[in-house]
């Protein structure tokens, strides 16, 4: 699958890399690869998420976000209002964590704690994203893998990425509509 990738769309998975062995975990997630996704520049899909209003300024408030969702130990806010159905409430628990264990003690950034030898690896989430990918170019009858169809893959997982993303008014139809309006064929790039 890899051989379909764009230079563009191997740089993210790259920046992915990068992003793991900056924060000491121990797998590319979804995560990741919108944060590499966010820095990219000159691109089909940096493209797109300036077509929908997600510019410079909308790049840090999704980045913002993403923080804010790390130190709820990843759960998104839907996870978070079932807890809270249940009588659980995350940020209490956050809380009386941080107040123990330090700030952002439920992030899993804490590079004290590598296991491992070697390069990371991709998490199931990511090879979702990577996976579905491909369904996105497939869809598009596109012959290779962009970042945009990362972008899209992202967009459809559930997960704290895609409800970043959809607050910020990053859906998949808003992206198809950006990519390809309403014929198929490639508007941007």
């Amino acid at each position: 699958m890899f051989e379909r990738f764009t230079k563009d769309a191997r740089d993210v998975v790259k920046s992915a890399f990068t992003y793991v062995e900056a924060g000491g975990g121990g797998c590319v997630e979804p995560e990741h690869l919108l944060l590499a996704l966010l820095d990219r520049e000159g691109s089909r899909g940096s493209f797109a998420l300036a077509a929908v209003g997600v510019g410079s300024e909308g790049r840090e408030s999704v980045r913002e976000a993403l923080r804010e969702a790390r130190k709820r130990a990843g759960l998104s806010r839907a996870e978070s209002d079932a807890l809270a159905g249940l009588g659980i409430d995350v940020a209490e628990i956050v809380a009386r964590v941080e107040e123990v264990h330090g700030a952002g003690a439920m992030s899993g950034d804490r590079k004290d704690s590598r296991w491992w030898s070697g390069r990371p690896s991709f998490g199931r989430g990511a090879k979702d994203v990577l996976e579905g990918s491909l369904r996105a170019a497939l869809a598009q009858r596109d012959r290779h893998i962009g970042d945009e169809h990362l972008l899209l893959a992202l967009t459809v997982r559930p997960g704290v990425p895609a409800e970043v993303l959809a607050d910020h008014g990053v859906t998949y139809a808003s992206l198809v509509r950006v990519l390809y309006g309403g014929g198929g064929e490639a508007k941007a790039g």
